[in-house]
């Protein structure tokens, strides 16, 4: 029976195909996909009577097919129910098959591709949606779904087992920082000490690997930042979701397919330097944008923000070296670590532990520099001391026991401390 499931809706596909043109449906606005997906429910349903098959079918497997197939004509195919679903926040595909994280685990799903030929128009569905390309000659993407969600896409000769989608999901809800005391990535006294650190306008990175959860937490602390400023925010592919009224959000636009056109982060962050920002907020920092960031951080621009990939505080100074060596100006090491000293106050280090859990192992100040060496501080982190009989991460968090060098400005400006925050126990 599944096999003729499967061929009668091939043939309600291609028959739906020789009535209507998708390439010249107008799907511009929710009221016009509302009335075009109600016409096509309405001609596959007539399709679907006129066929002798549909007389074997239950009436729950001819809306399950018709949902598939509204499913594959106007969404994303297979992948539409895990859009849908919450708890999945990273859909991967490889050729045909499926994988989600849910949880902060990886696993495989029963779904599946029918072939190559539907992964590539679903692929095609979602560039169109941002004016860009994929084939052979241009065959890796990034590309943004309507709801936000970031895609990376990934084809043949370069991808050796099919098209390969990776899906890294926008989350509706925005969490808070409450949210995060209570999913246990940080304490309620790391998360005063970041609150002050913000209003104190301090230069603050956040350090982590991949999926680490650091643009959610990025969104979290910009949360901090007073109403009444100005906000730049500069980023590869939109995610950042400030609350603030007065937020200017830049994204940066890849070449075309001559070639032509590319506007990197590093040329919005100079030009936001023009836009008389009281707070810049880089999404990541990758390249030689990085070099801009620390100057502006070390020009009056204070309070900036941004993320970093780096699986140590003392790894994220060296790759924040590494990467201004990547701008192109000739600097000696010397005199980039006096920029660095200058500008960083704060780095805030995540990683995803082994049960899936995202933490916050450590909150680092950056103190100056001794021998050409930068110094720097722990003032919370995170032991782990093992794992539960569900495999799950057993740990505390900790205070250190160091007191921030920035304690006296925090009670000149008035902000109420209690310094028990950094007492060891």
């Amino acid at each position: 029976m599944d096999n003729q499931l499967q061929e009668l809706k091939q043939r309600l596909h291609k028959e739906l195909l020789l009535k209507i043109d998708l390439k010249k449906l107008d799907l511009s606005t929710e009221e016009k996909q509302t009335e075009i997906k109600l016409s096509i429910q309405q001609t596959l349903n007539d399709l679907l009577s006129n066929d002798k098959l549909s007389a074997t079918l239950t009436t729950d497997q001819k809306v399950e097919l018709l949902q598939e197939l509204l499913s594959e004509i106007l969404g994303l195919g297979p992948l539409e129910p895990y859009l849908k679903d919450s708890s999945i926040s990273e859909i991967m595909t490889i050729g045909e098959r499926i994988y989600i994280e849910q949880f902060g685990k990886i696993k495989l799903t029963s779904s599946k591709f029918s072939s190559t030929k539907q992964i590539m128009n679903i692929i095609e569905r979602i560039v169109s949606f941002v004016g860009r390309r994929v084939d052979e000659s241009n065959p890796i993407c990034d590309a943004r779904l309507k709801d936000g969600s970031r895609v990376n896409i990934v084809i043949p000769p370069l991808s050796l087992d099919g098209p390969v989608i990776t899906i890294r999901k926008f989350m509706e809800k925005k969490l808070s920082i409450d949210d995060l005391i209570k999913m246990n990535s940080l304490n309620e006294k790391m998360a005063d000490f970041l609150k002050i650190c913000v209003h104190l306008r301090k230069n603050i990175i956040i350090s982590g690997g991949t999926g680490s959860g650091k643009t959610t937490f990025l969104n979290v602390l910009s949360s901090f930042i007073p109403g009444d400023e100005r906000i730049i925010t500069v980023e590869d592919s939109a995610e950042l979701k400030l609350q603030q009224e007065h937020v200017v959000r830049l994204e940066s636009r890849p070449a075309n397919i001559e070639g032509k056109g590319e506007i990197s982060i590093r040329r919005l962050v100079i030009n936001a330097l023009r836009m008389r920002p009281d707070r810049i907020v880089v999404g990541e920092c990758r390249g030689g944008e990085t070099l801009d960031m620390l100057q502006a951080m070390n020009t009056g621009h204070d309070g900036s923000l941004t993320t970093i990939h780096a699986n140590s505080p003392r790894d994220a100074i060296t790759r924040i070296e590494t990467m201004v060596l990547m701008s192109g100006m000739e600097l000696p090491i010397k005199a980039i670590r006096q920029q660095i000293k200058g500008a960083i106050d704060i780095i805030v280090q995540l990683t995803r532990l082994s049960d899936g859990s995202r933490k916050i192992i450590s909150i680092t100040e950056v103190t100056g520099i001794e021998s050409d060496i930068i110094t720097m501080q722990e003032i919370f982190r995170f032991i782990q001391k093992g794992l539960d009989k569900n495999n799950r991460v057993i740990g505390e968090f900790q205070a250190t026991g160091i007191v921030p060098t920035f304690i006296d400005e925090i009670r000149i400006k008035g902000i109420n401390i209690d310094m028990d925050i950094f007492k060891k126990i």
